[in-house]
């Protein structure tokens, strides 16, 4: 069991076979930093292109397709003061006829609300622009927002989107602590991550969490011939499916068929007990829902399953 310092020095806006830039072994750890979804550094200097550049590929020695690797996020934590957000919802949250009402900039105009992160106090504080929320400050949530594997099929994908590969999923309980586990279709897996936002809601509905660079601590372990279809994730309370698709219905079935496979294969529960667990105590959380694919969470408390 290694502990790996790596330091960045290019970024993908793919996930793909790219060359990896570390080999490390099944139960390694890896310390190392990412840029926010714009490309800018923990100096706030802009060192890679947008969208989502991923720090990556790593390769997993030991992975290969048909197996499942599981990433413990040990440590997930701003490492810069100066973040950033949109400052109107998207337009498809809301109804059509509402969306000429919204105060758009004009074509070519960017308009951002400007935060200050503070780690060591553990909040954020919108700074500008000056609205009626007035020192409007907030507890930190850090999370990733994108991160995954290699998909399947010689593709690269872009970081602005999900699939069964992982990627954009912005869901807001990746989080310190949590192990999510990716279904693996290249040899070495090949895992990105980056995307870090210091705090965001549900579904990501202004196109952006507080976006801001991250020091990142996380430790890999393969599961030899574990094969799943969709991420999936654990935390001390929760196990969780994720689905990624358009329309969301569709991110719902698959984020509920993984859960039912996943209830089956190690919890020993044929299709009518976890139909009927899940018909009353399934939890469901809204992931992104702006960026070409949205992603649905289906969760189930763990205390049922003692």
């Amino acid at each position: 069991m290694t502990i790996h310092h790596f330091q960045p020095t290019h970024y993908h806006n793919t996930l793909g076979a790219h060359e990896p830039v570390l080999h490390i072994a099944d139960g390694d750890t890896v310390v190392t930093a990412t840029v926010d979804a714009w490309g800018r550094d923990a100096h706030n200097q802009q060192v890679a292109a947008r969208p989502n550049p991923q720090t990556g590929p790593f390769y997993i020695e030991g992975a290969e397709p048909g197996d499942t690797l599981a990433v413990r996020f040990d440590r997930l934590t701003p490492n810069r003061s100066a973040g950033f957000t949109k400052t109107l919802v998207a337009p498809n949250v809301v109804e059509p006829e509402y969306v000429a009402e919204l105060p758009w900039p004009p074509k070519g105009e960017r308009r951002l609300a400007e935060w200050y992160v503070d780690a060591q106090a553990g909040t954020a504080t919108l700074i500008s622009p000056e609205t009626k929320l007035g020192r409007l400050t907030l507890p930190l949530a850090p999370m990733l927002g994108c991160f995954g594997v290699a998909p399947a099929g010689g593709q690269a994908i872009s970081t602005v989107t999900s699939g069964e590969h992982g990627g954009n999923m912005d869901y807001r309980g990746f989080v310190t602590g949590v192990t999510a586990y990716l279904p693996v279709f290249v040899p070495g897996a090949l895992f990105f991550l980056g995307d870090g936002h210091a705090v965001q809601g549900d579904g990501e509905i202004v196109g952006t969490g507080i976006e801001i660079s991250f020091d990142v601590q996380f430790t890999v372990q393969v599961r030899k011939g574990k094969r799943i279809g969709w991420p999936r994730g654990e935390n001390a309370s929760y196990i969780f499916t994720v689905g990624n698709a358009r329309p969301l219905d569709q991110a719902v079935q698959h984020a509920t068929t993984e859960m039912l496979r996943w209830l089956g294969e190690e919890y020993g529960l044929d299709p009518v007990a976890a139909s009927i667990l899940l018909g009353q105590c399934v939890e469901y959380d809204l992931g992104n829902i702006y960026d070409p694919a949205y992603t649905m969470v289906c969760k189930l408390p763990k205390r049922f399953l003692k």
